[in-house]
């Protein structure tokens, strides 16, 4: 098996070890989600920090790190394909005349220190560096857990994003460099495959093809673990922004929200974007009307 620290761009299996643990999250006692620091993370994977594994109350895992499909998804956590150049995505780039390649390119989110430490509720301060080591972000993460109704709970996840570079930065995607529909970037949540792709279904009407790129109210992914357990994720932005969704449900299960969907996202030196998101993690496979009003009935 490849190791995740080998940054050669190779394949590695689920069993690959997914970075340092922290204590988990817990809701009411039970732990739900395991922090990460990432530190152990192959160079060419942009190390950084997330969460993985994060489990329905039932057990079940959620989220997956280090897939064969793309070795780059971590859990989930902030991601973002392309800051001034710089990759905290991982693995390969977007190019306008040589399609995806492996690039130099790949920046790291470093701890530098926890802000709050509670069983169900951490503030982490991250650096993000590029290549040179040279800082260009300055990010404040705050991740919460909570019970929710009918046997479920919400993970929260906001993130405070503090231009440090001492000059403007331009936050892209691969869309923004000619890739259509790949406007991948911001809060992102890689979920497990299995043998079957997950029902896909949201706010607004139809499935993946019509809510990728859209501004529904909410999304979800309804699954069923390779070990057999079904799982329900439903995602409902916070704060006062509003991305597009990117979502895959055909192709792999993950979700995300998208900083720069079609055009590149300036940020001036000092500025913050700041970005959000509640997701409903539930067992069993759910209906679009319990969905809606698992986030309707979210505590605020």
């Amino acid at each position: 098996m490849t190791d995740p620290r080998n940054g050669d761009g190779g394949r590695g299996g689920r069993g690959a070890r997914p970075g340092r643990p922290v204590p988990a999250l817990d809701v009411s006692g039970l732990p739900v989600a395991e922090l990460r620091s990432g530190a152990d993370v192959a160079p060419g994977l942009s190390p950084r920090a997330f969460l993985h594994p994060v489990r329905t109350l039932g057990g079940t895992a959620v989220t997956e790190a280090f897939p064969d499909d793309h070795r780059h998804h971590l859990g989930t956590g902030v991601t973002v394909a392309d800051v001034d150049g710089s990759s905290f995505w991982g693995g390969r780039t977007f190019t306008p005349d040589r399609g995806s390649v492996m690039l130099d390119n790949h920046g790291r989110q470093e701890h530098v220190r926890w802000r709050e430490e509670a069983p169900d509720r951490r503030v982490e301060e991250l650096s993000w560096t590029g290549p040179d080591g040279g800082e260009l972000l300055r990010e404040e993460r705050t991740v919460s857990a909570a019970p929710a109704a009918e046997g479920a709970w919400v993970l929260r996840m906001g993130t405070r994003l503090r231009n440090t570079a001492g000059r403007g930065l331009a936050i892209g995607s691969p869309a923004t460099n000619g890739r259509p529909g790949a406007g991948y970037g911001g809060l992102f949540w890689r979920a497990p495959i299995a043998g079957k792709a997950p029902e896909c279904f949201g706010s607004a009407p139809g499935g993946e093809p019509e809510l990728h790129g859209s501004r529904a109210e909410w999304v979800a992914l309804s699954g069923t673990a390779p070990a057999g357990g079904p799982w329900t994720l439903v995602f409902a932005q916070t704060g006062t922004e509003r991305d597009p969704w990117f979502i895959r449900a055909a192709e792999y299960p993950g979700v995300g929200t998208s900083l720069a969907w079609d055009e590149v996202l300036r940020v001036a030196d000092g500025d913050v974007v700041e970005r959000g998101w509640a997701v409903v993690v539930a067992d069993g496979h759910l209906s679009a009307e319990e969905a809606g009003r698992l986030v309707a009935d979210l505590p605020g």
